[in-house]
C-alpha cells in the first residue's frame, strides 16, 4: 500500500532527528548530580519535662524463644502532628553507637488505639515517625525483642534458666527530651518462679508480674535487671549507710555455694572501695552476678548496680579464677569514676546523641587500675598475683610497636571506629590500649605521688578529692581534662598537664614501666612460667609464646574451635610475623612430631643450648608450609622482680588500706 505524502514527509524528519541525536548527545553537556535535600534532623533534645509518664510493659515469659514481648503507652503533647520515637543507639558503658536495632520485629503503632503505620526515618535508622490526628492523646507502641539464640548472632542474654533484661534493648522514647526528663511506669512479666534483682525500687509484686516505682529513662536504662531461678542475695555492706548487696544467678543451684572465705573476700571488696572513694553515690548497690556457661559473660557499669558475668565455677573452682577476678572491683570502681564523675562529651542528653570518646584513659584508664587495686586490698588476688597481671601487660606491649603510630588518646576513637568488632593486627592496630596502658599510666602517676610527698600522699588522695564529693549524690558530675590536672595539682604540685600529654597525646614508643622502677620492681624474663597462669591457659586450651616466637595458640576465652592447635594472634614483627605466619593458620607439628603446647615449650627451651632453628609445619586452607625458627632466646616469661635497696611502693599499693572508715 503507498504511504500518504505527509506521512512520508513526517516519516522523514523523524528518521533526521534520530540521525541527529547522537550529534545532539556530543555536543551538549550531561549534567551533574546534585544531592536531594536531606530530610528534616530529629529535633535536638531539650531539658524540661515531658508530657506524661510513659507505660512500660515487658513480658520475658516466653524465654524458651529468648523473645521479649514489650508494649508502650505514650502520651502525646496537644496539637502535635507527630510523634518521634527513638530506640537507644549510643549506649553508656559501651563508647559506641551499638543499640541492637536489629533484633527488633513486630513494630506495631496506634493512635488513641487505631492502627496507624509508622515511617521509619529516611536518614537516622533509629527514629521511627508516628502521624497524628487533631487531638491524638496517646501512641500505643508493641515489638518484640528477639534476643540471639546461637552464639553466632551474638551474646545469649536469656535461657531457660537466666536472663539479663537491658532496659535500653527493649523501650523507645519520644525525641526532643533530655532522657532525665521523661518519666517511666515499669511493669515486667517474668516466667513462673523466677526471682529477680536490680537497682529499681519495686512498687509491687503480684506473682510473677512485678511493677516498679516510676523512674526517668536515664535511671531506668542504668539500672538493668537479672531473673532467673537459682537465685542467692549476700550482704557485703560495708556500713549500714552504705548497703551493698551481691545478687547471684547461677546455671545450677550447687553454683550458687559460697564459702565464708570467699564471702569475707566480697565484703573486703566492699569495704576497701569506701576506704579509698570515702563516700558513695548510690541508695544501694547491687553487684547481678551471672555464674553461667549458657548464657554469655558480661562486665557493664552502672550507676546503683553492674552487670557481672563469670562461668558457673566461679565459687565451686575459685582457686582456677585468678585471671578474671578483678571484674567486680572493676565495675564497682565504675560508681565512681564513669557513672558519677564522668568525661563532659562523654555524658548526653539522651541515648541517640553521639558520644566523644577522648577520656577514657582516665574513665577506663584509671578504673583498670584501681579494679586492680582494689582486687588486691581485697585478698581476691594476692599482691604477687596482681604484679603478674601488670607484667603480662606490660610484656604485651614490649612486643607490639603499634605506639610507633598511634598514640594512646586515639585508641579512645576505637569503640565508635569498629563496634568493638575483633580486629586481625591487635599489636599493630592497639584497638582499645586506653585500658591497659591507661592502668601502666596510673601506676606511674601514683607511685610519683608517693615519691614527690615521701608517702604521704598518693593516688588515694585523688580519688577522695576527684571521686568523693557530694556524697550520697547520684547525680552525674562532669570534669574536663584541665580538671584531672588541676585536682592532681592539689594533691602533689608537678607538672601534670606535661606528663599527662606526653603519655596520652603524643607518640610515646616506650612503654610506660617508670610505675614499677619507682614502685621498687623491674619487669624481667625467665623460663619458669608463673603456675596460675599456665593452669588457667591449660584449661583453657590456649598457649602464649608471644614474646618468644611471637605468636599464640588458641583463643584467650576458651572455646577454641581447631582444637587447641589454630593460630590466635601473631604479634607484629616477631619472628612468627617475618616468616609469614597469620592467624588463620593451624600449627601442626614441631620438629617433625604433632604439635603439643608442652613440647613446643621444651623444643624452644632446648634450642636455647644449640643453633638448630626449630622447624614448624603450618597448615593454611589445604595447603602445608614448613617454616624454620633461628629463635634461641627461651621462653621469656614475664614477672617483676624487686630492686632491693629501692622503696617498695607498688608493695604499698596493693597493701589492705589503713584509711578509716569514712563517716558517711
Amino acid at each position: 500500500m503507498a504511504i500518504p505524502l505527509h506521512r512520508s514527509v513526517s516519516l522523514l524528519a523523524a528518521a533526521t532527528f534520530v540521525l541527529a541525536a547522537p550529534l545532539l548527545a556530543q555536543t551538549m553537556p550531561q549534567p551533574q548530580p546534585q544531592p536531594d535535600p536531606m530530610v528534616p534532623a530529629i529535633a535536638e533534645p531539650v531539658d524540661k519535662p515531658y508530657v506524661g509518664p510513659v507505660k512500660l510493659m515487658v513480658d520475658l515469659s516466653d524465654n524458651a524463644r529468648r523473645v521479649a514481648t514489650v508494649h508502650e503507652e505514650i502520651p502525646v503533647a496537644k496539637g502535635a502532628k507527630e510523634l518521634v520515637l527513638l530506640y537507644p543507639q549510643w549506649i553508656p558503658g559501651n563508647h559506641s553507637p551499638t543499640g541492637p536495632i536489629s533484633k527488633l520485629g513486630g513494630i506495631v503503632t496506634t493512635v488513641d488505639g487505631t492502627r496507624v503505620q509508622w515511617v521509619r526515618d529516611r536518614v537516622n535508622v533509629y527514629a521511627f515517625h508516628v502521624p497524628l490526628n487533631a487531638g491524638a492523646k496517646s501512641v500505643g507502641l508493641d515489638f518484640q525483642y528477639l534476643s540471639p539464640v546461637k552464639r553466632a548472632e551474638g551474646r545469649i542474654e536469656i535461657s531457660n534458666e537466666i536472663a539479663d533484661l537491658e532496659w535500653n534493648e527493649v523501650v523507645m522514647y519520644p525525641a526532643g527530651y533530655f532522657a532525665r526528663q521523661i518519666p517511666f511506669d515499669t511493669t515486667l512479666k517474668l516466667p513462673e518462679g523466677w526471682k529477680y534483682a536490680t537497682a529499681l525500687e519495686t512498687a509491687s509484686a503480684d506473682g510473677a508480674t512485678v511493677t516498679f516505682k516510676q523512674t526517668p529513662l536515664n535511671t531506668l536504662v542504668d539500672s538493668p535487671l537479672y531473673a532467673g531461678v537459682n537465685f542467692k542475695r549476700v550482704d557485703l555492706s560495708p556500713a549500714p549507710t552504705d548497703i551493698v548487696h551481691l545478687d547471684v544467678f547461677s546455671d545450677k543451684a550447687e553454683d550458687l555455694e559460697i564459702t565464708p572465705d570467699e564471702l569475707a573476700k566480697h565484703k573486703q571488696l566492699a569495704l576497701e572501695a569506701d576506704k579509698l572513694y570515702g563516700s558513695h553515690h548510690y541508695d544501694h548497690y547491687d553487684f547481678l552476678l551471672l555464674l553461667s556457661d549458657k548464657v554469655g559473660g558480661v562486665g557493664l557499669e552502672h550507676h546503683q548496680s553492674s552487670e557481672d558475668g563469670h562461668g558457673r565455677d566461679y565459687f565451686t573452682d575459685w582457686a582456677a579464677g585468678v585471671g578474671g577476678r578483678d571484674l567486680l572491683g572493676h565495675e564497682y570502681t565504675h560508681s565512681w569514676d564513669g557513672k558519677f564523675r564522668r568525661p563532659a562529651d562523654l555524658w548526653t542528653a539522651n541515648f541517640n546523641v553521639p558520644m566523644r570518646d577522648d577520656l577514657l584513659w582516665v574513665y577506663e584508664g584509671m578504673t583498670q587500675y584501681f579494679g586492680n587495686v582494689l582486687t588486691a586490698r581485697a585478698g581476691m588476688r594476692t599482691p604477687e598475683e596482681t604484679r603478674d597481671v601488670f607484667a603480662r601487660v606490660a610484656a604485651g606491649f614490649e612486643v607490639s610497636p603499634s605506639r610507633e603510630w598511634r598514640p594512646l588518646v586515639d585508641t579512645t576513637n576505637q569503640p565508635t571506629v569498629s563496634q568493638r568488632s575483633p580486629v586481625t593486627w591487635v599489636s599493630w592496630q592497639r584497638p582499645e590500649d586506653y585500658y591497659t596502658e591507661g592502668e601502666l599510666i596510673w601506676l606511674d602517676a601514683d607511685t610519683k605521688i608517693r615519691e614527690l610527698t615521701n608517702g604521704q600522699k598518693s593516688l588515694d588522695d585523688f580519688a577522695k578529692l576527684f571521686y568523693g564529693v557530694y556524697n550520697g549524690s547520684y547525680v552525674t558530675f562532669t570534669y574536663h581534662f584541665e580538671d584531672v590536672v588541676k585536682a592532681l595539682n592539689t594533691v602533689a604540685p608537678f607538672d601534670w598537664d606535661g606528663f599527662l600529654k606526653t603519655h596520652v597525646y603524643d607518640l610515646h614508643p616506650a612503654v610506660p614501666e617508670d610505675g614499677f622502677t619507682r614502685g621498687g620492681y623491674k619487669l624481667v624474663y625467665t623460663d619458669k612460667p608463673t603456675a596460675w597462669i599456665e593452669k588457667a591457659q591449660t584449661a583453657a586450651g590456649y598457649a602464649d609464646f608471644s614474646t618468644s616466637l611471637g605468636f599464640t595458640i588458641g583463643s584467650a576465652r576458651g572455646g577454641n574451635s581447631g582444637g587447641g592447635s589454630m593460630v590466635g594472634s601473631v604479634y607484629w614483627n616477631s619472628p612468627a610475623f617475618k616468616l609469614g605466619v597469620t592467624p588463620d593458620m593451624e600449627l601442626i607439628s614441631v620438629n617433625g612430631t604433632a604439635y603439643a603446647p608442652a613440647l613446643l615449650k621444651k623444643t624452644i627451651l632446648d634450642a636455647e643450648k644449640d643453633s638448630k632453628p626449630i622447624e614448624l609445619v603450618f597448615k593454611r586452607e589445604d595447603k602445608y608450609q614448613t617454616l624454620a625458627f633461628d629463635y634461641h632466646k627461651g621462653l621469656r616469661y614475664p614477672s617483676l622482680q624487686r630492686v632491693e635497696g629501692t622503696p617498695a611502693r607498688f608493695d604499698d599499693i596493693l597493701a589492705p588500706s589503713k584509711a578509716p572508715m569514712p563517716s558517711m
